[in-house]
């Protein structure tokens, strides 16, 4: 897959220096002429999500970093559309946002869990044209995204296994050292 759409998976190359997105694998929500955005999917932050909102009382739901942008913004992504209005679907049944309130009441009433929504502080952005030139410098690996990718892995293996399933040439990388010196 070399095409940049809504709902494409960019995964860091091995070998991406930017300590913002080294070893990340990105959800991509929006790609447009003005720009692009999406979430890293395999970096927590410290705090739950309780400990961010004040109306969440029950759980001690994760939120991911989304990226270095706004990071005093929350966003989510999900696949329960039919209990959450006004989302946007992103690709198969991945819904990106909706009515904050009713997915805190969902979460609170513990009718939601993490394999089925998940926050993130900040997003990741990209300036017109921005994307298209990382992409022609190596930086990311386009894939596309899987819903047991997104919602049923650890954080921790998300970029192994994204690699691991586009196929062995890729599969190889995965094991690649940080320090190619180490090699």
């Amino acid at each position: 897959m070399s095409t940049i759409v809504r709902g494409s998976l960019l995964i860091a190359d091995p070998f991406l220096k930017d300590p913002n997105f080294q070893r990340t694998v990105v959800l991509l929500c929006e790609h447009q002429q003005e720009g692009s955005m999406g979430f890293i999917l395999n970096r927590p932050v410290r705090q739950t999500l309780r400990e961010l909102v004040p109306s969440i009382t029950q759980g001690e739901m994760p939120v991911g970093f989304g990226g270095p942008v706004q990071l005093n913004s929350l966003h989510f992504i999900h696949h329960v559309p039919d209990l959450v209005d006004g989302a946007l679907e992103l690709f198969d049944g991945i819904y990106w946002g909706g009515d904050f309130e009713k997915a805190s009441y969902l979460v609170n009433a513990r009718k939601v869990s993490g394999s089925q929504i998940r926050f993130f502080c900040g997003y990741s952005g990209w300036s017109n044209g921005q994307l298209e030139e990382e992409f022609k410098e190596k930086s990311w690996i386009i894939s596309k995204a899987s819903p047991d990718l997104i919602f049923d892995l650890s954080q921790e293996r998300i970029w192994k296994e994204a690699l691991n399933q586009m196929g062995s040439k890729f599969a190889m990388m995965a094991n690649f050292p940080m320090d190619p010196t180490l090699n």
